[in-house]
């Protein structure tokens, strides 16, 4: 088994671990799900907040499931080069995640609007691990 397909297993197993937490579990704390956000339990005190809340984390999850069916498809039946280039775009768009996200969740970090405390950064360096492996299974 190449490096690449080690890699890409890792993060699907991840990911799929997020899908079924925001599918059967939003409000836990593990998987990332959103239990680590305080406002996920405001957002109950307003019915339709609530269920707009949870159609955005539904959509999210659903959209991850069409990336790894994709991925799960790339592993099976791509080659070397297309699976090289699978992993330099999820390199690629996972950086994405310090443009937009890690601004907001670093922010609502330091006024306390998650649990557990710091959470902000270890997402951050997780999702770094993530990307240098995937630079590195490019580069290898």
């Amino acid at each position: 088994m190449t490096l690449i397909k080690i890699i890409l297993l890792a993060f699907m197993a991840f990911e799929v671990s997020n899908v079924l937490a925001l599918y059967f579990a939003p409000g836990a704390k593990v998987a990332n799900a959103v239990g680590v956000f305080t406002a996920w339990e405001k957002t109950k005190q307003d019915p339709d907040v609530h269920a707009f809340v949870r159609y955005l984390i539904y959509w999210v999850a659903g959209a991850k499931l069409i990336f790894l069916a994709l991925l799960a498809v790339i592993l099976l039946f791509g080659d070397l080069t297309t699976q090289r280039m699978s992993v330099l775009a999820l390199a690629l768009a996972t950086l994405s995640f310090y443009w937009r996200m890690f601004p907001l969740i670093r922010n609502m970090d330091r006024k306390g609007q998650l649990e557990p405390e710091n959470y902000s950064q270890i997402l951050g360096v997780m999702i770094l691990v993530f990307v240098a492996a995937f630079f590195t299974a490019f580069l290898l």
